[in-house]
């Protein structure tokens, strides 16, 4: 009986973290299909941007509507609705016969990735037990950068042919593996109490809980739900007893993106030709990047429910501060590099792995782990859309700038403005972020209601 318990445990965390490689893939494969792009399609840097983050504006759209839907209609549909879409942007991507029309799919598959940006974090954080829900959510993380290093693997292993189409239609493999996978996944036991399905809630409760545990998570999720005043919706996430937790979820999910993480996904090997790397070598030295990534959210799975949240954070930022400060005194004070065994060349190889690293070990899993957390259930999918879409306008401002800043200022510059944005971000996290770590989801919003409730 527990083998088989643990075995359908196994297959609801799988199915419902998938959407997290369908994430990461299609962001992550831009980064050398952008390269070969240019031989169908005349690519100014406004435009090499415009490919990349057409994605991104897609997202804002997927987020800022995902929310509000999986409030209304459940978790489990938003996400086979997302699965439908990704499979829709893979295949028109890939067939586009125009810049134009490729930017547009890129779009769509953009809402796809903002609605699975919001909705798995909330859907693992919501199936799973309050011991190992930090390790759980994680999965959407270590899913998300599997995909990017499936992406850097189909970039080397299609680099030879520069076939950029077949790398962005690739993705229509595992969006069709979401959509059959989550067809026979449970909706989360929150939103069916929340709906007045309790019978439900107990169903699926019993497949990733002990008996005696059901009864008591029960009364814990009703307790607080009778407490919340005011009903859902994106009106009731802006009241004043959530404002402190959706600012420190806004906060989380933008910093997340300034401190300039997608610099590094979408544009390693652009940065690295830029040192001395040609194209086929540069796309195989993102391949370092990407097992760097895996290998070190591995690590975080393992280490958030013990280590914490909040020492996590500014220890990555600690990480990626050092890396950007190195990146961008080497591009200003080194000779330029004519080949990719040149001193610049290495450093800078070296610094874009110490950053995803520091990144991949903890801002990367541990900000989708806190944003279900630091926010109310009755709002948590309206509030959570609020941070996501401002975490993709914040995404979609670094893709955008990133290659005409570069091309304006050179790496140097661009990369210190980087490391100061780091260092903004290690204030917010010390002055406003709280630890989360092993207490309830409901624990941690009937301390925010008392706060409110309390005198000033």
């Amino acid at each position: 009986m527990e083998t088989s318990s643990l075995r359908d445990n196994a297959r609801v965390y799988f199915f419902g973290a998938l959407g997290g490689m369908l994430f990461g893939y299609d962001t992550g494969v831009i980064s050398g299909a952008i390269l070969f792009i240019p031989n169908d399609f005349k690519l100014t840097p406004f435009l090499e941007g415009a490919v990349v983050a057409g994605l991104l504006l897609g997202a804002m759209v997927g987020a800022a509507t995902a929310g509000r839907l999986s409030d209304r209609l459940g978790r489990r549909k938003v996400i086979l609705a997302a699965a439908v879409i990704f499979t829709v942007g893979a295949l028109g991507a890939a067939l586009a016969p125009t810049v134009g029309v490729l930017v547009a799919f890129r779009v769509v598959l953009g809402v796809a990735v903002g609605a699975a940006a919001l909705i798995v974090p909330l859907y693992l954080s919501e199936v799973a037990p309050t011991a190992i829900r930090g390790a759980v959510t994680s999965l959407n993380q270590l899913m998300v950068v599997i995909g990017i290093l499936i992406a850097f693997i189909v970039n080397a292993a299609l680099a030879s042919s520069e076939n950029w189409r077949l790398m962005l239609g690739l993705a229509v493999i595992p969006s069709v593996a979401l959509l059959v996978g989550m067809w026979t996944m449970p909706e989360t036991p929150r939103w069916l109490i929340k709906r007045g399905r309790e019978d439900d809630a107990r169903e699926v409760l019993a497949q990733t809980r002990e008996e005696s545990e059901i009864d008591e998570e029960i009364k814990q999720i009703r307790e607080v739900e009778e407490a919340e005043s005011g009903g859902g919706g994106l009106r009731a996430a802006f009241a004043p007893w959530v404002r402190p937790a959706l600012l420190v979820a806004i906060g989380l999910a933008v910093f997340q993106q300034l401190v300039g993480i997608n610099t590094i996904i979408y544009f390693a090997p652009t940065t690295l030709t830029n040192v001395g790397f040609g194209n086929s070598g540069a796309i195989y030295a993102n391949l370092v990047i990407g097992v760097l990534n895996v290998v070190a959210t591995v690590v975080a799975v393992r280490i958030v429910d013990r280590v914490g949240r909040k020492p996590l954070l500014l220890a990555g930022l600690a990480g990626m501060v050092t890396s950007l400060t190195v990146l961008g005194l080497s591009n200003l004070l080194m000779a330029e590099p004519n080949s990719a065994g040149d001193p610049l060349a290495i450093v800078t190889l070296a610094c874009l792995g110490g950053f995803i690293v520091s990144f991949a070990a903890t801002w990367g899993p541990v900000v989708w782990v806190m944003l279900p957390e630091v926010l109310p259930l009755s709002v948590r999918g309206s509030a959570m859309g609020v941070a996501i879409f401002l975490h993709w306008g914040a995404n979609f401002l670094v893709a955008q700038t990133f290659p005409i800043f570069l091309d304006e200022f050179e790496a140097g510059p661009v990369f210190l403005g980087y490391a100061v944005i780091g260092l903004i971000a290690a204030v917010f996290v010390t002055t406003k972020v709280r630890e989360t770590k092993g207490r309830s989801l409901e624990a941690i919003e009937e301390e925010l209601q008392e706060e409110a409730a309390s005198p000033a």
